[in-house]
């Protein structure tokens, strides 16, 4: 496969302004509201501006890489707006949370143009339009089917070479499954008990909810395939135990700047699962009770 030469970055949230400004020439798809929006006020990435090369939909021509950057409750539109940068030999990457974006961007252009990601051990936080981050993380990327592929091997060396910490992985649906069971846990319970990382990282009901939460998760991922051991656990812990104890996982940042959650990621794709499975689901069931409380209060 060809050098990867041209890219375009849909999203302009966290992950994208994080790994989206390294990419070089990269095109930023956006609508021309937001277009006006971010020329007016640029986008900061600890505290230096990041200077875009805007597009809309409607001006899309193919590109080698596509990054989709989205939030989970717009991929449906996104998925329409990235459809002029597709061509026959374009790779599709996303930075979602959870284990969905890759067949639902598969169902529209084709298993053959979409590699599975996970991003992890990222700190970034974006408020309005500025982004502060103390820890870049990485992105794991590896194909379907976990044979590493030109396509595989392509991207990551545009990530590489452009300063995005990459790492080539042949089991990437264990890598994404091990990163749901954490946020399962630990992302909702942030929310739903309205906590920074300092809530779940001492003995008490927090805790115990968040640990429930990931067992849940791996007796799910095993119905599924996926082997998730307690030593995986372990290890999501103690890197839990880790972090700020004044920061605070994604969702609890969307309750808290009153956005809509990605709730049907975590909570919901559990409980779907449960429901195919015969599984029961109470903790997830209650998590995603307490979070569709939270959203429809603002």
């Amino acid at each position: 496969m060809k050098k990867i030469e041209t890219s375009a970055l849909i999203g302009l949230g966290a992950l994208g302004i994080l790994f989206g400004r390294k990419m070089p020439g990269v095109k930023v798809i956006a609508d021309a509201e937001r277009v006006a929006r971010y020329s007016a006020q640029p986008v900061v990435c600890n505290g230096k501006e990041c200077h875009f090369d805007y597009v809309t939909p409607e001006q899309g021509q193919p590109v080698d890489l596509v990054l989709v950057a989205v939030k989970a409750t717009v991929l449906e539109q996104a998925i329409k707006d990235i459809k002029k940068f597709v061509g026959p030999d374009t790779i599709i990457i996303s930075v979602l949370n959870g284990i969905t974006s890759e067949g639902e961007l598969a169902a529209a252009y084709g298993t053959e143009h979409v590699l599975y990601c996970v991003a992890q051990g990222m700190d970034a936080v974006k408020d309005g339009p500025a982004v502060t981050y103390r820890n870049m993380g990485k992105l794991l990327i590896g194909s379907g089917t976990g044979a590493r592929t030109p396509a595989v091997d392509a991207a990551a060396a545009l990530l590489l070479e452009a300063g995005v910490p990459c790492e080539i992985h042949e089991d990437i649906l264990y890598r994404q499954w091990s990163k749901l069971m954490l946020n399962v846990g630990l992302n909702q319970v942030c929310a739903v008990y309205n906590v920074p990382y300092r809530g779940v990282q001492h003995p008490g009901t927090a805790r115990d909810t968040m640990l429930a939460a990931i067992r849940e998760a791996q007796a799910l991922a095993a119905r599924e395939g996926v082997t998730l051991t307690d030593a995986d656990i372990s290890a999501w812990m103690k890197m839990t135990d880790a972090l700020n104890p004044d920061g605070m996982p994604s969702m609890r940042q969307d309750t808290l700047a009153r956005r809509p959650t990605e709730v049907e990621l975590f909570a919901g794709a559990m409980r779907r699962l449960g429901e195919k499975h015969g599984v029961p689901t109470p903790v997830n069931d209650m998590l995603y009770r307490r979070i569709a409380e939270l959203e429809a209060a603002y």
